[in-house]
């Protein structure tokens, strides 16, 4: 690769003054070169501080601009911000999370050594705030029993080929060749960009080295309002692309346990020894998901009941969210 490529760093922002000076702030700190770097905030119009927040810091820096996204969703503002690139790489950050100081170096690094279409690191999950609940669904949100088999949340070692990354770093190339972000997925439209790439015959790494810190939603009604939208949209995202490995198997999970436990009882009202069959089901979950919180509170110290009910909220709400996805296709 030549020496530092022309970096530009999109982040989409909607109403984020909480969270906009820690994202700008570590931006700032990267040992990227500043004159090799553009930044764009791509505000979908917000109605708080955000923009006042952003202020000072545009007209200090002039490498951090504000760009407008009247559509306001993720996917428009990523494509709002290719375009008006001028980088040979296009890194995405999001607000929400914080980036160690070397995150753009290193993902450029792998990037050219690699010869990837994109890379990413590991997204750390931290709690917005403190207290037991809090601590609990951070804990789960990074957790195999609540996530599953995304690696991009329970670390790596070594450099490692992956079906997706989070706030991925991209030749600006790929977009040409692969497409832009899909308008119409207001969520999964990283992980959809990333299963096309790779059904086109590219490559997706996750590497070492570096991370970035998520701030996870800390109470049980945000927990269940992000993951019944977030279930609800694997439904939409297969309807829009018609593509069912637009997505990967974990994501169904979820919605494949309630299933197993909604069906039984619908059954039930015709034949009821079928009741049964829901009852183990359930069972088994709660002896499998009890254990693994018996082993965190005891290794970690945090509350059972708290773990537990997280655990239940994460894994219903989001086969909720994908049953009612299933009913309105349907209709």
């Amino acid at each position: 690769m030549q020496e530092y490529p022309l970096v530009t760093v999109v982040c989409p922002v909607y109403n984020e003054e909480k969270f906009i000076v820690g994202c700008v702030e570590s931006i700032l700190k990267q040992d990227y070169p500043h004159n090799r770097l553009e930044v764009f905030f791509v505000d979908g119009m917000s109605n708080d501080r955000t923009r006042e927040l952003l202020s000072p810091y545009i007209r200090q820096y002039s490498f951090i601009h504000l760009l407008d996204n009247p559509k306001r969703t993720a996917p428009c503002a990523m494509n709002v911000g290719i375009k008006a690139s001028n980088g040979e790489v296009i890194v995405r950050m999001d607000a929400h999370a914080e980036y160690v100081y070397n995150y753009v170096s290193v993902l450029v690094k792998y990037l050219y050594e690699l010869g990837a279409d994109n890379v990413g690191a590991v997204c750390n999950t931290r709690p917005r705030r403190t207290g037991n609940v809090a601590l609990a669904i951070s804990e789960v949100l990074c957790n195999k029993w609540g996530v599953g088999n995304a690696v991009f949340r329970l670390g790596v070692d070594s450099v490692q080929e992956v079906d997706t990354v989070p706030f991925g770093c991209w030749n600006k190339k790929v977009f040409g060749q692969y497409g832009y972000f899909d308008e119409r997925l207001t969520r999964n439209q990283d992980i959809e960009l990333n299963k096309r790439i790779l059904r086109g015959g590219g490559t997706i790494y996750l590497v070492p080295g570096t991370h970035s810190t998520y701030y996870a939603r800390s109470t049980y009604r945000e927990l269940a309002k992000n993951n019944y939208a977030n279930g609800k949209w694997n439904l939409l995202t297969v309807r829009y692309t018609r593509q069912f490995n637009s997505l990967s198997l974990r994501h169904f999970v979820p919605l494949l346990f309630c299933l197993s436990i909604v069906l039984p009882l619908l059954a039930a009202f015709v034949c009821p020894p079928l009741i049964i069959v829901a009852g183990l089901s359930l069972l088994f979950y709660l002896s499998v998901i009890g254990g693994e919180c018996v082993r965190l509170s005891s290794k970690k110290h945090l509350n059972f009941f708290c773990l537990l009910l997280a655990f239940v909220v994460l894994h219903f709400s989001y086969g909720l969210g994908s049953l009612v996805g299933i009913f309105e296709r349907l209709k």
